[in-house]
């Protein structure tokens, strides 16, 4: 875990993928402005995993809400950290909650959801939210943008 900007490991360098989520680094840099409550969003629309029983791949669109404390996650090692999924195998529950809960303990915010909304396999689509808590009062929370399943209608 990093704790200012000047100790990022990945950012700026030539890295290698992650072999998993566990070897995975995320680092934080400070928050400018930890008196301001606010959004910060990232959307990952191509995330992929595996199947922990066929293997086969999985697909979601996953999109990451949090109000920041003290802390922002940088978003280079936020990007091999997700990347770090597409050879892990687990259920789509578990990366879902996971990802949540790894980015609340490294962050700390004031508050974080996560929702992953999973392309169907075998016929049912399975959409997974999770958060810390109620949201604060008083900031702006845009709806998550991704539409329900609809298939082909």
């Amino acid at each position: 875990m990093t704790s200012d900007a000047s100790s990022l490991t990945q950012l700026g360098r030539d890295v290698g993928i992650p072999t998993d989520p566990d070897n995975a680094q995320l680092e934080r840099v400070p928050n400018p402005h930890p008196d301001t409550a606010y959004v910060a969003r990232f959307t990952a629309p191509e995330f992929t995993s595996l199947c922990p029983v066929t293997g086969q791949p999985d697909f979601a669109h996953l999109v990451i809400d949090y109000v920041p404390q003290d802390w922002l996650v940088e978003s280079k090692s936020l990007k091999l950290y997700l990347t770090s999924f597409r050879n892990h195998g687990a259920f789509h529950e578990d990366c879902t909650v996971g990802i949540g809960k790894r980015l609340a303990s490294l962050l700390e915010p004031r508050w974080l959801r996560i929702a992953g909304y999973w392309y169907p396999r075998g016929g049912i689509p399975i959409d997974v939210f999770w958060q810390t808590g109620a949201a604060p009062e008083g900031i702006w929370l845009p709806d998550t943008g991704v539409a329900p399943y609809r298939g082909r209608g």
